[in-house]
């Protein structure tokens, strides 16, 4: 097992390594060293796996950040709350993961009481704007499918940074007011711990966790009913192609021809669009030639086929594909359904990594003896709510089309010959 010197105390002998770490009042004619908690090959292995979870975590949301800023798919102002929470991910693994790796190895802590103090705070702070960030995506997706016209033309890149703001404040108030201790034991170690008295473990899970998560949970199913009321559509009645969940109004371009059985329709579009046989005989058969409306803007118009009971001129772009309005219906309907479902896994991840943890937090403050849990196990947990921040840019490579083309554009933009 490496010793650790503990120079707490400048007078005394040299250090004697047969001085095991002893807990205490520490006459200053002695030197006490400290046992590290890990042997030499544990504390590699340990350190390793962290690196490369910081580095991941980095790297992966920086990609996240760029995407959604230079990606035209993902420019959407929604998108916004996820730049915002890669940010809060990369603060995690910049500003807190680096001293809790470091304390975990060497058993105490290093550094000076005010960062201690400073540390805690943004630990805190960070957990809890990531959940608050999940539950402002989750309102965002419930406005937007359950208010599609009025939300959507409402909800604007200022208002989006705003609520942004709203969730970092909202964290920032429910993080800071609650007093931090730097907890120092008689014998000169240091331990940077939160305070553990049982009002402030029950405020710190239960307004960072428990409370956002039974909002997202209320939410999502709320969301899920909403979703299946759009899918399913009552027999003999048209659906609303007018509104599509999560968007503004779509009008429809289409002008209604009506059928050969039925008297055509009087419309100002049909006043202007005689036949070629009209018209040659209003010209009394000259050599002026006039070319039907289909002939002179079949490029700016979707060829639609005769149906027995009425059939659509539908305007469309040039060059476009045909898409019917219950097509374009239903590629929004699948779009939103695949973007909501990606959110409910990111939800979904998150709160799986953190859940042990505050769990067996909370636990301390109901039972601190009967409820105790091993310190390993503690620790376990501890480390995996960790990893939660380098888990979202995998989630979205592996469920989003979108964000999957902006990460192989940003990473093969040098690359010759590559189009995307």
């Amino acid at each position: 097992m490496a010793m650790i010197p503990d120079i707490t105390c400048l007078s005394g002998p040299r250090v004697n390594l047969n001085i095991s770490f002893t807990f205490g009042p520490t006459p200053c004619n002695q030197t006490v060293l400290r046992t590290a908690p890990y042997s030499p090959e544990a504390t590699a292995l340990f350190a390793t796996a962290i690196t490369l979870m910081m580095i991941l975590t980095i790297v992966g949301n920086i990609l996240v950040i760029i995407a959604v800023l230079t990606s035209r798919s993902l420019r959407g102002p929604q998108n916004l709350f996820l730049v915002s929470l890669a940010a809060a991910d990369i603060l995690v693994a910049t500003l807190i993961i680096p001293f809790s790796l470091a304390n975990e190895l060497q058993g105490y802590w290093a550094f000076r009481s005010l960062w201690c103090e400073i540390y805690l705070a943004l630990d805190v702070l960070f957990c809890t704007s990531s959940i608050a960030h999940l539950c402002a995506i989750s309102l965002d997706r419930y406005l937007s499918i359950s208010r599609p016209v009025s939300y959507g033309a409402q909800r604007t890149p200022a208002r989006i940074k705003a609520a942004i703001v709203v969730v970092w404040l909202l964290s920032a108030a429910i993080s800071f007011p609650p007093l931090l201790s730097l907890d120092k034991s008689e014998g000169g170690v240091e331990v940077c711990e939160l305070n553990n008295e049982r009002w402030y473990i029950l405020y710190s899970t239960i307004g960072s966790f428990f409370a956002p998560c039974l909002i997202m949970i209320g939410v999502y199913i709320r969301i899920y009913q909403i979703a299946k009321q759009h899918t399913r559509c009552p027999p003999g009645e048209k659906p609303n192609l007018n509104t599509t969940p999560g968007n503004d109004a779509v009008p429809s371009k289409s002008l209604p021809v009506s059928s050969p059985s039925s008297p055509p329709p009087q419309s100002e579009t049909q006043a202007k669009t005689p036949t070629e046989a009209e018209m040659r005989s209003k010209s009394g058969g000259a050599g002026l030639k006039i070319q039907p409306l289909s002939s002179l803007t079949s490029h700016k118009f979707k060829k639609t086929v005769a149906t027995p009971t009425s059939t659509e001129l539908a305007f469309d772009r040039p060059g476009k594909a045909q898409v019917t309005p219950m097509s374009r219906r239903k590629a929004m309907v699948n779009r939103e359904k695949r973007f909501t479902f990606v959110l409910a896994v990111v939800i979904g991840v998150f709160v799986i990594c953190w859940f042990p943890f505050f769990f067996s937090y909370s636990l301390q403050a109901i039972c601190p003896e009967t409820c105790s849990l091993p310190d390993p196990l503690f620790k376990f947990f501890f480390w995996i709510g960790y990893c939660n921040s380098c888990l979202n840019p995998v989630i979205y490579t592996i469920f989003n089309q979108d964000f999957r083309k902006a990460f192989k554009k940003i990473l093969c933009r040098d690359t010759k010959g590559t189009n995307f």
